[in-house]
């Protein structure tokens, strides 16, 4: 039995019954998030560890490619609302969430305490989650949760 969530790569997808298979692969490259203050925003994600280049603070747009090559973008409201006028800023709960490895349980906790201790704000606590890891999100500057998480096992190694 698979898991329903879990699809392979390169597997056609059902829709309304269809099968539908894609003429060609697009590749994830890129996650935006738009912010509402550029400066607040690359410090909360220069503390994850983020290289983000110094002096980015004033620039409207600032792209970062991560270590895999995936790259993560900031872009002022103000720049996102120059080709889409009518775009509102989003209420409600979040819809996309990002994710950070830590080593070990112990740095879930510690990176946790350091960023709440900066005063962002902490959203749940560490735990030891049943899927076995332990996790904990914070909030960024625009209220975005951002998960921490480690393996259980990565305490024993």
């Amino acid at each position: 039995m698979t898991d329903s969530y879990k699809t392979s790569v390169g597997a056609a997808s059902s829709m309304g019954g269809m099968d539908i298979a894609p003429r060609v692969t697009p590749r994830l490259d890129l996650v935006g998030l738009v912010v509402s203050d550029m400066a607040a925003s690359l410090a909360f994600y220069r503390r994850l560890g983020v290289d983000v280049p110094e002096g980015a603070e004033s620039a409207p747009h600032v792209e970062v490619a991560l270590p895999g090559g995936l790259r993560i973008a900031w872009d002022t409201e103000d720049v996102v609302r120059s080709f889409d006028p009518g775009r509102q800023r989003p209420e409600g709960g979040n819809r996309i969430e990002l994710a950070f490895r830590c080593g070990t349980p112990a740095d879930v906790d510690a990176v946790y305490e350091e960023l709440v201790g900066a005063g962002y704000r902490g959203h749940l606590t560490p735990w030891d989650a049943v899927w076995g890891q332990r996790y904990a999100v914070v909030l960024d500057p625009d209220g975005c949760g951002v998960s921490l998480f480690a393996d259980a096992a990565a305490e024993s190694a």
